[in-house]
């Protein structure tokens, strides 16, 4: 059975009004591949790393706002496997990216929707009660 990966998801807590010094999760600088510091979280470069690492060394994201709740980075690494991860906005999307050498962004174009895998049992598991019949 293949996996779908769900990485981390960042909190609510601590955005506003707290000091970002080194906490879980906390945005950190990182030199992406201008060679200017990007702001990014610490566990979403950590989970995506890990991700690539585990599936063919290379990854392509698809950026997605989701409204107020962020933005997901839908991966889909080499080997086809599908991952997720949520970022609290375009701009840190964007940030996890330049950041992650082995990362490029793509759209959900004719090749990558014909890479991607989904694990079998994924599409009923996403469409709720009504794809399992209830």
């Amino acid at each position: 059975m293949m996996p779908f990966y769900t990485l981390h998801r960042p909190s609510r807590r601590g955005r506003e009004g707290q000091s970002a010094a080194r906490a879980p999760g906390a945005a950190v600088g990182t030199v992406g591949r201008a060679g200017k510091v990007v702001r990014m979280s610490e566990k979403a470069a950590t989970s995506i790393r890990s991700f690539i690492a585990a599936h063919g060394g290379a990854a392509k994201a698809v950026l997605q706002p989701v409204g107020l709740r962020g933005v997901r980075i839908t991966l889909v690494g080499a080997d086809g496997i599908m991952g997720d991860e949520m970022v609290d906005s375009m701009a840190d999307a964007q940030a996890v990216v330049e950041a992650v050498p082995e990362l490029t962004t793509s759209d959900w174009d004719r090749d990558l929707v014909a890479t991607a895998t989904p694990a079998p049992g994924h599409v009923q598991k996403m469409a709720g009660w009504s794809g399992r019949g209830l």
